[in-house]
């Protein structure tokens, strides 16, 4: 039996009253947009978190940094006399270290130090504090990559929606 002829229904298509509403322009979104928009809300969550956390990260290996009052040696290869607060001027610190400590110990490294030659200490702490400079280098580092990461993410959520906003309005 078909349905007659209404104004929502046309004839002979074998369209009911129940499923012409969903195939109006007021249908609700498809799942499939719907779940691309809720990635893209995901990505754009994510990616704001990532970016701060970045920055907070940066923001705080800096300020540790600073806090400690160090300046660049002048045995440094660059940035002598810089407050020390960004990985570049770690970097710089680290190699005057290792630099200063090779000089005073002949060109020899702690492992290769005699256990009781007086110098071991003074190379043991060089050891001690290019080992902590690079680990601020490191977190720099990963600050660094938390920001790259979220503002892709950012760009992804950006253009996922993008893309389901327009397949849900077309």
């Amino acid at each position: 039996m078909s349905t007659p002829a209404t104004t929502s229904t046309p004839a002979g298509t074998g369209a009911t009253p129940l499923t012409d509403r969903f195939a109006g322009a007021d249908r609700p979104a498809a799942p499939a947009a719907r779940g691309a928009r809720l990635m893209a809300t995901l990505l754009l969550v994510l990616g704001s978190l990532f970016v701060l956390g970045g920055a907070g990260t940066w923001a705080v290996t800096a300020a540790g940094l600073s806090s400690e009052g160090v300046t660049v040696a002048d045995s440094a290869p660059a940035f002598v006399g810089a407050a020390l607060d960004t990985p570049w001027e770690a970097w710089a610190q680290t190699e005057a270290i290792r630099s200063d400590v090779l000089a005073a110990t002949d060109g020899r490294t702690y492992a290769e130090l005699d256990r009781e030659d007086p110098l071991r200490d003074m190379a043991t702490t060089g050891t001690f504090l290019r080992a902590s400079l690079l680990t601020s280098v490191v977190a720099f580092g990963v600050a660094t990559a938390l920001v790259g990461i979220g503002v892709g993410f950012l760009l992804g959520g950006l253009g996922l929606r993008s893309v389901a906003g327009a397949r849900a309005a077309g």
